[in-house]
């Protein structure tokens, strides 16, 4: 018997309960936004942000179109809808700007996943105590790596300087030219409120070296909940759960004008499997040069047999403690963390 094509009759319940096919034409035209306003994202949480737009504080989602592109702290974005901030009231986040700088880690060496931690930020400040708890060099190399993988400054901040002298841990990085910063419980910031002026700043270190203090005498409204270091394992207690932008006080009245800081958590793992060795080397122009009748494929390390490094350090054009140093972070890319 020839198949009926029309499957269900009039007399069939599934004649009318069969959903009908949409005859909507598809258009690749999309909404234009033109009326969308410019924020900034200065928190993430669980799929909410909190912008600062115009001034003030709002609350926000991410459109649909969006898709999975993340929006991170720092994101430069364009919102629609409720941007009045008032309670209750919230927004569409329809566009990402595109990020002058990205700052990203993996949660391994192994690990091929990037995360992004904050997008357009100037500086990298590695923030490290002198003592309780002791400086870990392999945070602090790692962290110049990353810094010099996104092109972001770094500088080194040296905290609870009345515990110990800073000068064993800065005699390692001299030879780098990395700035850095000394402070103490209740000392004097005016050093430190000088290189944060004007920029988009990142404080990044383990728990308990003092980040959250600084964060609080800096921004004097932030509340940022300060930890204790453990006295057997000698570690902080992580007290930051997430990522945080806050503008520096401003003699304008409006926020950012005098530069911003973003406090992060606490550092567990700061994978580097991202950063190639071409692209590390690049920061430093002056061994760059030397490195031009490398071998293909040359990583610049101590093992490399024909390395221009080690041909300039025995010519005597080339630093052997910058080059040393270099190749220190370098290593650091898959060196213990702690």
């Amino acid at each position: 018997m020839a198949r009926n094509a029309n499957r269900y009759t009039d007399h069939d319940v599934e004649h009318y309960d069969r959903p009908r096919r949409r005859t909507r034409p598809r258009t690749k035209e999309r909404p234009s936004y033109d009326e969308a306003t410019e924020g900034v994202v200065v928190t993430v949480d669980r799929g909410r942000f909190t912008l600062i737009v115009d001034g003030r504080e709002i609350w926000a989602v991410k459109a649909r179109p969006l898709g999975r592109k993340g929006v991170v702290v720092g994101d430069r974005v364009r919102v629609v809808g409720d941007v009045t901030g008032a309670d209750g009231s919230l927004a569409r986040i329809v566009e990402v700007q595109p990020r002058s700088t990205v700052l990203r880690r993996t949660a391994d060496d192994d690990d091929p996943v990037e995360r992004v931690i904050v997008a357009n930020a100037s500086q990298l400040v590695i923030v490290t105590a002198l003592a309780d708890p002791e400086p870990r060099h392999g945070l602090i190399d790692r962290a110049l790596v990353a810094a010099y993988d996104a092109r972001m400054a770094p500088l080194l901040c040296l905290t609870k300087a009345d515990l110990a002298d800073p000068e064993t841990l800065l005699s390692t990085y001299r030879s780098l030219g990395v700035p850095w910063v000394v402070t103490q419980r209740g000392g004097d910031l005016t050093e430190l409120r000088e290189r944060l002026a004007g920029r988009a700043s990142v404080l990044l270190g383990h728990s308990g070296v003092g980040k959250s203090t600084l964060v609080n005498a800096l921004v004097p409204d932030a509340g940022r909940e300060v930890g204790d270091v453990n006295a057997v394992t000698g570690r902080g207690r992580h007290t930051s759960t997430s990522a945080l932008m806050l503008p520096l006080p401003s003699s304008t009245g409006t926020p950012g004008d005098d530069g911003w800081i973003i406090d992060t958590p606490g550092i567990r793992s700061f994978g580097l499997a991202h950063v190639e060795p071409e692209h590390l080397i690049e920061a430093f122009p002056d061994l760059d040069e030397m490195t031009e009748d490398c071998p293909r494929g040359c990583t610049h390390g101590e093992e490399e047999p024909e390395c221009g490094l080690d041909a300039a350090v025995a010519a005597g054009e080339a630093d052997p403690d910058r080059v040393a140093s270099f190749r220190r972070l370098l290593a650091a890319r898959s060196a213990p963390l702690y």
